[in-house]
């Protein structure tokens, strides 16, 4: 199943158990607007490379429209509208006001010179500046750009509109960004992580976590977690896996990081197979890359007790003919009784059958657009 179609799967299920009408639903399961632009830069060599960009809008019911661009081969646009249509979601659940959008564009950065994805960047820019704007669609960093990236985007977004500082978040700091907010999203699955294990009686403190992906999510997710005495005890990048039963050395694992582009290669930790980083024995799993890794695949072999979406969409619900009473026992029970967000929770019928308890995307990453919304409003 595409992240789309699981996506508008969710969504249609939520939508019944929550009474939406059949018009509301239709109309959210239908984006405000699809962009979709060629972006032909010259290489350094010479030589004209295109590439396809997209921006999809999905709502802008509760303020201006809200999602990061990201860098990637694997992006097209179902991935992109069914991560915008998460965007509405998301924003609502952490009640600021936003609406949801989403971007990208189909590269790999690793194989982009700086210029290269300036020009890049510069051009997409150029090809939907109508469409963006501070109080209309504010996009921000996701996988594969930074706070360069949007540093780029205001400057050629401001040549036809002026200097608009709003215009996008996750900005240097020195452009109006926010203190903070490199680690915002990373810092919010730990918030989120420690009200999921208060709600079972349990804190961080003595807990294993395996973390699948050490992008900045990942990366700061387990620099917080060991901070507050969890004991990470694997992770993963796209360079390799590492475990160490007694508990990584953190600290030293984000400096050889640093330093050489990836975890491969750390003597900390013995390396494994990046394969089976999501089946290793742990009580809390943080998938913090790509989506649709958790699946029928490799649901029965997870050992872990909860599992914590730090990346978008990661439980891939093809497996799944869920029971309305698991997902939402409260809500069934009584319309007027309050339900713990633990009640919220797609899931697969495998997992579930395990006792694995997910806390969704939506409420796990959501740290990162709370803070971007700090920065929009102060510099708006």
């Amino acid at each position: 199943m595409n992240a789309l179609a699981a996506t508008n799967r969710n969504f249609k299920l939520a939508s019944r158990l929550l009474g939406l009408d059949s018009k509301l639903e239709k109309s959210l399961l239908i984006p405000f607007r699809e962009i979709k632009v060629e972006c032909t830069i010259p290489k350094d060599d010479g030589t004209l490379q295109s590439y396809v960009g997209f921006r999809v809008q999905h709502d802008n019911a509760r303020g201006p429209m809200k999602g990061g661009i990201r860098y990637h081969p694997e992006v097209d646009p179902d991935e992109v509208n069914a991560l915008a249509q998460l965007m509405t979601w998301k924003t609502a659940v952490a009640n600021i006001p936003y609406g949801g959008a989403k971007g990208g564009i189909g590269c790999d950065p690793a194989e982009l010179s700086i210029s290269e994805l300036e020009r890049l960047t510069r051009v997409f820019t150029q090809k939907i500046h109508d469409l963006i704007g501070t109080h209309t669609d504010v996009p921000a960093p996701d996988m594969g750009t930074g706070p360069q990236t949007m540093a780029w985007i205001l400057d050629e977004y401001s040549k036809f509109h002026g200097y608009s500082p709003a215009v996008v978040t996750g900005k240097p700091i020195d452009l109006g960004g926010s203190l903070g907010r490199d680690a915002a999203t990373g810092r919010g699955v730990l918030f989120a992580t420690e009200a999921l294990l208060n709600e079972y009686g349990k804190s961080v403190s003595g807990q294993r976590f395996v973390i699948q992906g050490f992008g900045n999510v990942g990366s700061w997710a387990a620099q917080l977690i060991s901070e507050k005495g969890g004991k990470v005890v694997a992770v993963s990048d796209i360079t390799g896996a590492i475990k160490n039963s007694n508990g990584l050395d953190i600290p030293n694992l984000l400096e050889h990081s640093k330093g050489h582009r990836g975890v491969k290669g750390f003597h900390g930790g013995d390396p494994i197979d990046p394969n089976s980083i999501l089946v290793e024995d742990c009580d809390v799993l943080v998938p913090a890359a790509l989506g649709g890794v958790i699946n029928r695949e490799n649901a029965n072999e997870i050992k872990a007790k909860f599992i914590v979406e730090a990346a978008n969409h990661p439980t891939d619900p093809e497996a799944d003919e869920v029971s309305l009473d698991f997902l939402f026992p409260s809500l069934l029970q009584t319309r007027k009784k309050k339900c713990t967000i633990v009640n919220y929770l797609p899931n697969l019928q495998i997992l579930k059958k395990k006792g694995v308890v997910i806390l969704p995307d939506i409420f796990a990453n959501s740290g990162g657009v709370t803070v971007s919304y700090f920065e929009w409003v102060q510099v708006n």
